[in-house]
């Protein structure tokens, strides 16, 4: 049996997080659309009869009528392939919600927070999904396959092998017990790097577009076909764009123009999204807000500065008779009676020092 395996499309995001550009979040919410429809067509065009969707296809926050309908309309496209999709932690089978009130498709199947059975020719499914935002009691390292001589597929939104508080809260899973039921294939979600090259049935296909610099490398589905005893897997990728870190060492950089100069001698590839650390000691103030408007280069979407001062301090409190000497000793005062302010008194000497030199 041939499959399609996605999770944590988080569509209607908002990647407030994600860049320090306003208009990307509009840009990657399109990019999310894009990707879906991007699958759809690989499954109509290699007539894939199954997809399974492992939780937070969409996050219940912010989703849109007109988001579902997108998708709705694209499981149209697909009415010999069944879907089947089970609820996570960030879109719930909650009252009033999408999974509950809308019409979705005869070809579509959304699982509760009751283990269900579905049983066709090829296989045996059991599917779990969230009812609520957290979920602590799923009962399935419980469960007792009733036809092990079947194919046996869990499809479920979980976190695996959690080792705190927070963790336990969202299905939380021994991945030994889990093993141990006998499923030919347990397709998860919920963790968004994918883990398809460890050569394993329990699956993460990762999040299906990344949703940030968190989340590098290449992003989108996992392809399988699975027989008893046998499981083949490919990932393809979805997400046009992929997440870059670069590194910048400044400590050799006087001004903000050498700086702007050197970020834009930074080689760009094509289809990649740049977060750039500043790293080395800084002789100048750094403001990151003025810092990306000035960046011409489009795919560098965010600034991390990690760099220390790079003015020698001690020996600057040590000139008594200068301007500059008696503003250092006075903030290195004031850092030592009131270090909860440490962060802002630092930030005072580094803008007071590019003042008065």
């Amino acid at each position: 049996m041939k499959f399609v395996h996605i999770a944590d499309m988080h569509l209607d995001t908002p990647f407030r997080m994600l860049s320090d550009r306003a208009d990307l979040g509009e840009i990657r919410r399109l990019d999310q659309r894009k990707a879906f429809k991007k699958m759809i067509e690989y499954i109509k065009q290699n007539e894939i009869p199954y997809l399974f969707i492992a939780g937070d296809l969409y996050d219940n926050e912010y989703i849109r009528e007109s988001t579902i309908e997108y998708i709705n309309n694209l499981f149209k496209e697909i009415p010999n392939t069944k879907i089947y999709i089970t609820p996570g932690n960030h879109d719930p089978y909650i009252k009033k919600s999408y999974y509950e009130t809308f019409s979705w498709n005869e070809n579509v199947k959304i699982f509760t927070g009751k283990i269900e059975k579905v049983e066709n020719e090829e296989f045996i499914l059991y599917g779990y999904g969230f009812e609520d935002f957290y979920d602590n009691n799923s009962k399935i390292e419980e469960m007792q396959l009733e036809n092990k001589e079947k194919i046996n597929i869990l499809l479920t939104h979980s976190n695996l092998d959690g080792s705190d508080k927070t963790e336990r809260y969202y299905n939380n899973l021994s991945s030994k017990k889990i093993k141990e039921i006998g499923f030919d294939y347990i397709a998860l979600g919920h963790i968004h790097k994918r883990n398809i090259e460890e050569n394993i049935n329990i699956i993460y296909p990762g999040s299906t577009i990344s949703l940030g610099f968190d989340e590098l490398g290449e992003h989108g589905m996992v392809v399988g076909n699975l027989e008893k005893g046998n499981l083949d897997l490919e990932f393809i990728t979805l997400d046009e764009k992929e997440f870059k870190e670069l590194e910048l060492d400044i400590s050799e950089i006087e001004t903000i123009e050498e700086l702007l100069q050197k970020v834009d001698e930074i080689s760009i590839e094509e289809n990649k999204l740049y977060k750039i650390i500043l790293k080395g000691k800084r002789n100048f103030e750094i403001n990151l807000y003025k810092l990306i408007k000035m960046i011409e280069k489009k795919e560098i979407i965010k600034i991390k500065d990690k760099t220390t001062l790079g003015y020698n301090i001690e020996k600057l409190s040590q000139e008594k008779t200068t301007l500059r000497g008696i503003y250092v000793k006075e903030i290195l005062d004031k850092i030592e009676n009131e270090p909860e302010n440490k962060e802002m008194l630092e930030k005072a000497l580094e803008i007071g020092l590019e003042v008065l030199s």
